[in-house]
């Protein structure tokens, strides 16, 4: 958090609506939307004229999606520029958004979930920046913001539809991790930025795209392709990949969907592949194969109730050494992030909740949302920094939220107290109750936390002076 221009002020304070007054409500709904992030518009906006307000501007024709996130990514690419000689991943992702409840808006929305929900399909990338914390001899991540948000509607398709017309399909959906990409931008200079993204990004347009435009990328494979130069006797990427020995072994936490959480121990095996094109073409790219490196990660012993855990990565990063294959996946690995992003756009944020009954409203709406989201991991990242049991609290918020939280907690907490002193005790409003076994507070604990304080700060500022 800044403290020398607010959330609104910083994202959305030179965005031209056509109307000076136009961009000042905006600028104050981000606000008050980021001092209550959570629940309905009505519990975002406590007071009937600010809601109605809100209400008006996102029926405003010149307020649209494409212009509130354009600002927020244009303010995300400051943030990544600013990060010179230090590595940025963009997670790319989607997540369904489901309004089918909202009979007149889900009339022009697309299938979602099994068919029966409408809805859009939030294609996100997410700038992430990494810091390397010597102290601990890990990599800290540090939530940038958005640079890309595609809000797709799924066509309808006829069942006889030809490859070639499937291709040529403007609505095709697998077109979306391409325009993703192309959506975020250059790298700026000095900065390496890699995309990562899951195994439903592994298509050879995508992974051609990527070469073709000089950008670096890791995704988990998902498809059993072709070699065009077979190693040994084997023609087929996991034959081959599988086939390479072990080189080092390390721990990993798995905190997948449908998995029990677990520390495990896994080994790691990379070598060069050179992926030929799919036999039928099925997107736009030039038929030549792709000179990739392939990392493999498995574990050897599986608890009996589980399913066996393995990661083939794909990357046009070169991967010459053990080093550079557990930084691979030491990438990979902060993937959930842009899960976590997504639990704070619908948990965090109520982001379903919309009462739109238009999509040109709801469509703006979202992209607000959707960039406050982002404050809510920050939250987290500035209590996990390398600096945060060094750095005074009053440098990222204003010293009325140390002063308002300390008075919760006499004698405990202090005026000066550190970002990481400050946050744990956030998190203790949020029902974290900081014992040895209860690890790191997570985002959603910080959050309660802070909505909680949000309250305590506006009591602690309208007190009498003679009080507390």
């Amino acid at each position: 958090m800044d403290t020398t221009l607010s959330f609104g002020e910083r994202t959305f304070g030179d965005i031209d609506l056509g109307d000076k007054r136009r961009t000042d409500r905006l600028v104050q709904a981000a606000d008050d939307i980021c001092r209550h992030p959570g629940g309905t518009l009505p519990d975002k906006f406590p007071k009937p004229a600010d809601l109605r307000a809100f209400y008006r501007l996102m029926n405003c024709p010149t307020v649209t999606h494409e212009r509130l996130l354009q600002a927020h990514a244009d303010d995300t690419r400051r943030r990544v520029a600013a990060c010179g000689g230090e590595v940025v991943l963009v997670l790319h992702d989607a997540t369904e958004l489901d309004y089918t409840t909202r009979h007149a808006l889900a009339e022009r929305m697309g299938q979602i979930g099994q068919g029966t929900c409408r809805g859009y399909v939030a294609h996100n990338s997410l700038a992430v920046r990494l810091s390397a914390d010597p102290a601990r001899g890990t990599v800290v991540p540090e939530t940038l913001g958005l640079l890309s948000q595609l809000l797709h509607r799924r066509a309808h398709v006829r069942k006889n539809e030809t490859t070639k017309q499937a291709r040529e399909r403007v609505s095709r959906e697998s077109r979306l991790w391409v325009q993703g990409v192309e959506r975020c931008g250059p790298a700026p200079a000095g900065v390496r930025v890699v995309d990562v993204s899951d195994s439903l990004s592994d298509t050879f347009e995508y992974m051609a795209h990527a070469i073709t435009h000089d950008r670096l990328f890791v995704l988990r494979a998902k498809e059993n392709r072709r070699l065009a130069e077979p190693m040994g006797e084997e023609a087929y990427l996991f034959d081959a990949v599988r086939a390479v020995q072990a080189v080092g072994r390390r721990t990993l936490k798995v905190c997948s969907p449908g998995r029990k959480a677990r520390t495990t121990e896994v080994q790691i095996a990379f070598t060069p592949v050179c992926i030929a094109p799919p036999g039928k073409k099925s997107g736009e790219y030039a038929a030549v194969p792709l000179d990739l490196w392939a990392v493999r990660v498995w574990e050897p012993n599986t608890p009996a109730d589980e399913e066996p855990l393995e990661w083939i990565l794909l990357s046009n990063c070169p991967v010459r050494t053990l080093h550079d294959a557990f930084e691979r996946v030491d990438w990979y690995e902060l993937r959930w992030i842009i899960e976590e992003y997504h639990k704070g756009m619908k948990t965090g944020c109520g982001i379903e909740t919309l009462q739109f009954d238009h999509r040109e409203a709801a469509e703006p709406a979202i992209a607000l949302l959707s960039a406050v989201a982002t404050t809510l991991l920050r939250l987290r990242d500035a209590a996990r920094a390398p600096d945060a049991d060094r750095r005074r609290a009053t440098e990222l918020v204003d010293r009325v939220y140390v002063e308002a939280l300390a008075s919760c907690y006499p004698g405990r907490l202090k005026s000066d107290a550190t970002v990481l002193t400050f946050y744990m005790h956030v998190a203790r409003l949020g029902g974290h109750q900081n014992r040895k076994g209860d690890g790191f507070p997570g985002w959603l604990t910080l959050w309660r936390g802070w909505t909680k304080l949000e309250s305590i700060v506006t009591g602690f500022t309208a007190r009498p002076k003679n009080l507390w």
